[in-house]
């Protein structure tokens, strides 16, 4: 049987490549913790592969033999909403299931009717009191998806493991480990009367909470490498390189990725082709397109208030005034990370970054029409004419700009991701019915003709890459056609600050220094309270950078 790079549920030896679970996490320490009887807290963003590594935690102190070891999924309970009396029959249901077939004990599947009767309240309590009083060995317990419960039932199980915390080990369990996307603190229980509790206030006894990292470089290649040895098929360096960026070892893109290079892409299923960095580029293109459950969880989190306060303003480059909870909540569920030598705000990794504008500006893309998109911003070579381009989209911006803001949920953001639609779909084909991702070029469709209709789509003909630049006030955009390249600088004048033309040709100098290009475009959106009216404000100029690069300005 030929194993795949897994992109759907926990991690099995024989069907998947894997990373050795055991070696995710400090194992050292967390013995430590479980010997010195402490109550902890595992989180990680989905797909992340903490349920792979609790059940491999949970088999290895089983074969270690100093502990009685369970892990108990509670996700079922969630339907249960604030019914503490169906919550309860789910969790002791796993306690029992789990007890039978992993410890061979049905003590609380024979009493399970009796630990009802006493009261909903108490019977999850209850039933750990039953089991560490009969099991031989001190008993361990994991319980996953704790954060899927909401209000009533998420606080009676937390007060009810604190409950019986001081009669552990002989009463209770000796460890319980919490796992779930987000760490306890930020649980936040919206009980049936009205009143709001966080998990800090109803789990105080918490000693730790760790969190479940990515893949490091390593790590990814290590993973990617037991395909080439089962099959013979290599990643190059620049491929592995590329895998690096795209994902930054988030291990469902890692896994998804190379997914896609290897198994879901028909060409490359004949084993003597080499995956080299233009067949990575197709299937990270034709990854974004599929648009997968896992991106569109996290595409749900996004208006979030909490989500939104940090993600908007990074969008425009801007510095978050985010609470430092709610940036380390972001940065839990893994939308985003903090660079390592700037400390500013960045998407976690490259797919990321594309995922988050596109679907922000997903309605407005659908609601561009054919007619709302000219094509004739290319000369009569088929080469980019910027300010063609720049010409076209002043005149779609004075017709359409008030009312496609309005269609966008990040108001502030709303200008930087009207542009991006915009652009989007003048890059890949402006006669096209429906909107592509900005990197869907016509190698993302060469990728995925064999699901689709076996044919690249017309019109397609290049891609857009983003540079987020936090406390810098701006997005940099790089329209990528053939062998020439666009770069773009967006801006936004805010009442109360100055002309943002000083400081974006310096910053367009920089980038365009850095691309080694000789002319760029800065695009300014003017949001001042007072400004002119709005087609008076609209035109589009010629400047220059200090060292003499040609620059086309709109102010729009």
């Amino acid at each position: 049987m030929h194993k795949h790079f897994n992109t759907a549920g926990p991690n099995e030896p024989d069907l998947h490549y894997q990373i050795d679970p055991l070696s995710r996490f400090d194992l050292a320490n967390m013995l430590d913790f479980i010997a010195q009887r402490r109550y902890f807290v595992l989180h990680a963003p989905r797909q992340t592969g903490k349920t792979t590594c609790l059940r491999a935690l949970c088999k290895y102190l089983n074969a270690q033999g100093d502990y009685a070891s369970l892990y108990i999924n509670i996700e079922g309970a969630q339907a249960a909403r604030n019914d503490i009396a169906g919550a309860a029959q789910v969790l002791v249901g796993q306690l029992a299931t789990q007890a039978v077939l992993v410890l061979k004990h049905d003590l609380i599947n024979l009493n399970r009717e009796a630990l009802m009767a006493k009261g909903a309240y108490e019977a999850f309590s209850n039933a750990l009191r039953l089991l560490s009083e009969t099991l031989p060995k001190p008993l361990v317990l994991f319980i996953d998806e704790v954060d899927s419960l909401v209000g009533d039932t998420l606080i009676s199980l937390l007060r009810q493991i604190r409950s019986g915390y001081t009669d552990r080990p002989a009463h209770f369990p000796q460890t319980v480990i919490l796992c779930g996307v987000r760490d306890v603190r930020d649980y936040r229980m919206t009980m049936a009367d009205g009143e709001v509790i966080t998990g800090g206030s109803a789990f105080n006894i918490k000693a730790e909470s760790l969190r479940l990292g990515d893949f490091s470089r390593a790590e990814m290649t290590a993973l990617y490498q037991q395909h080439t040895d089962a099959t013979g098929q290599s990643f190059n360096d620049e491929a592995l390189e590329l895998a690096w960026t795209s994902t930054q070892g988030q291990p469902w893109l890692v896994n998804a990725l190379a997914e896609q290079a290897v198994w879901k892409t028909k060409e490359n299923l004949d084993r003597t082709v080499k995956i080299d960095l233009q067949r990575m580029r197709d299937a990270r293109e034709a990854l974004i397109l599929r648009n997968d459950t896992h991106l569109d969880q996290l595409a749900a989190k996004l208006n979030e208030p909490r989500v939104r306060s940090v993600i908007e303003p990074m969008l425009m480059g801007e510095r978050a005034s985010a609470h430092e909870d709610d940036e380390q909540y972001v940065i839990d569920l893994g939308l985003i990370r903090k660079d390592a030598v700037s400390k500013s705000t960045l998407p976690a990794n490259a797919i990321y970054a594309e995922i988050l504008p596109r679907v922000l500006s997903r309605i407005a893309q659908s609601s561009l029409h054919t007619d709302d998109i000219r094509s004739s911003w290319q000369d009569a070579t088929g080469r980019l004419n910027p300010r063609q381009f720049l010409l076209n989209f002043l005149d779609f911006w004075r017709e359409h700009g008030e009312s496609m803001m309005q269609s966008v949920s990040y108001h502030e953001a709303a200008p930087h991701l009207v542009l991006m639609a915009y652009l989007q779909r003048v890059i890949n084909g402006g006669g096209r019915s429906s909107a592509l991702s900005s990197h869907a070029s016509c190698a993302a469709e060469r990728a995925h003709m064999d699901v689709r209709t076996g044919q690249a789509g017309a019109g397609c003909v290049g891609r857009i890459e983003r540079e987020y630049a936090a406390g810098s006030g701006r997005l940099d955009l790089l329209v990528i056609v053939g062998a020439q390249h666009m770069a773009i600088e967006v801006k936004v004048w805010r009442t109360g600050r100055k002309d943002p033309l000083i400081d974006g040709l310096q910053q367009m100098q920089r980038y365009l220094q850095r691309l080694n290009l000789d002319q760029g475009n800065l695009v300014i959106f003017d949001q001042r309270n007072d400004a002119a009216i709005w087609d008076e404000r609209m035109h589009v100029d010629e400047a220059h950078t200090a060292d003499g690069k040609s620059v086309m300005v709109l102010r729009a």
